[in-house]
């Protein structure tokens, strides 16, 4: 059972959020440089057309196989920190503590240290920037956006939600754009391309696209501050991962309809090459514009998030009790955003990050297929625990994301052993901090949290 969470506090997170503002969470935290710098390492791994979006496809289900398990919890658990408090519910505190310390160290911080310095080599495009220059805006763009948060969650969902139109306007424009100048010849050519490329190929490809659909679990770190988080959140997390899966495989036809499969291999920036081929050079700048933009969305989404499960952890009583405190002004877990800002920062700053990024980020998907599987183990442990939605397709849909998690990580250690033992070394320092917490809160009375019965 969960540990018994601190006193209730006088001020505490506000209620702010509707289901608009979460799918502009969830598209807008997935949608980051992914989709304009990944198909060109899948087309040089994949001959057809066909498999490309065949790779797209099934990240796209394997996301939303997992946001309908997630959907499920959400409706159960509608409180701060999210996959932390299903995976407490779950497997206890220990697994729970270990994933809120990977994703404080360097799963969400290396995430926002990485779309921050995809910012700034981006804006570079635009702007000429030394690299002192861009590492300076890398960093700012992270203590902007932690700085934007600290004022409200009102003001950081404004930000996403204004970002979020601009950056959809623009990706339907893109595509409409190449579409429009795009050839059925070449489209027609690399669809009906012999598909000879090995399950290895494969695979290497849906880990690159799953790397794309990345975030898309993150809102539900912020359930407490939906009005009516039974009913908004699993509507978020559904039409959010559904709508970015459309705009990943149109895109991803109109990368082919203008360039084939022969020009798309291996380029670093399929959207640029392909606007290029499409308009001139001219036309590089403005989907620099659109890649800018598209990221720094990103980076405020996921600094939204991250600092829900802090927070959670706090009031947990298994991290530091500061984390838990909220602003009686902003309504935000004010030192939880500051700690998470200024590491990201940090990250940007030293540039050793992305290494110890790759190391760690392959145990993300150990702790979403066990997350995932929790539906499962809670559907078990609490038959008669209310439920505003149930995942469609269960156990199937569940267990086949499970296994796809699970292939991914055997994959990782098979083919890289030692970063796979980096990472869970990393991961597994948090340990000792999580016994230190817990020795202090040994003598402390257990305090169940009560479960309200099916109706």
């Amino acid at each position: 059972m969960s540990t018994p969470p601190l006193p209730a506090h006088s001020v505490a997170l506000a209620r702010e959020l509707t289901a608009w503002d979460g799918f502009g969470v969830v598209a807008g935290s997935v949608i980051g440089s992914g989709i304009f710098l990944v198909p060109g390492a899948i087309a040089l791994n994949l001959g057809s057309l066909r498999g490309v979006l065949l790779v797209w496809v099934a990240g796209g289900a394997l996301s939303v196989f997992g946001a309908l398990s997630l959907a499920e919890m959400g409706s159960m658990f509608p409180q701060a920190g999210g996959l932390y408090t299903y995976l407490r519910e779950a497997y206890g505190n220990v697994i729970a503590f270990l994933y809120g310390w990977g994703l404080l160290t360097m799963i969400q911080t290396g995430t926002i240290a990485t779309l921050a310095t995809g910012f700034a080599l981006y804006l570079s495009q635009v702007l000429t920037l030394s690299q002192a220059e861009q590492k300076l805006f890398s960093a700012g763009s992270v203590l902007f956006f932690t700085a934007a948060n600290l004022m409200s969650v009102r003001r950081a969902k404004h930000i996403q939600n204004v970002g979020m139109a601009a950056k959809l306007v623009g990706l339907i424009g893109l595509a409409v754009m190449l579409l429009t100048r795009g050839r059925f010849t070449t489209l027609s050519t690399g669809w009906h391309a012999p598909l000879r490329a090995s399950w290895m190929a494969y695979g290497v490809s849906l880990i690159a696209v799953l790397w794309a659909y990345e975030g898309w679990h993150v809102v539900s770190f912020t359930a407490s501050e939906f009005r009516r988080p039974q009913r908004d959140l699993p509507r978020s997390l559904i039409v959010g991962t559904l709508v970015v899966c459309a705009i990943y495989l149109t895109l991803n036809v109109g990368y082919y309809a203008v360039l084939g499969r022969a020009q798309m291999a291996g380029v670093g920036s399929a959207a640029a090459v392909a606007a290029q081929a499409a308009y001139g050079a001219n036309a590089v700048r403005l989907i620099s514009v659109l890649v800018v933009t598209s990221i720094l969305v990103a980076i405020n989404g996921m600094t939204l998030t991250g600092p829900r499960v802090y927070y959670a952890m706090a009031r947990d009583r298994v991290f530091f009790h500061s984390l838990g405190r909220v602003s009686a002004r902003s309504k935000v877990p004010t030192f939880a955003l500051i700690v998470q800002g200024a590491w990201a920062a940090v990250l940007t700053l030293t540039g050793t990050f992305q290494q110890l990024y790759t190391y760690v980020i392959f145990t993300a998907w150990i702790f979403y297929g066990l997350a995932v599987a929790g539906v499962i183990v809670l559907r078990v442990r609490y038959p008669h625990q209310a439920r505003s939605f149930c995942t469609p397709g269960y156990p199937v849909l569940p267990a086949l994301f499970v296994l796809a998690a699970a292939a991914i990580v055997i994959n990782t250690v098979a083919s890289v052993p030692l970063h796979a033992a980096i990472g869970v070394a990393v991961i597994l320092l948090g340990l000792p901090l999580y016994l230190i917490f817990r020795h202090r809160q040994a003598a402390k009375p257990h305090i169940p949290i009560p479960m309200k019965a099916a109706k």
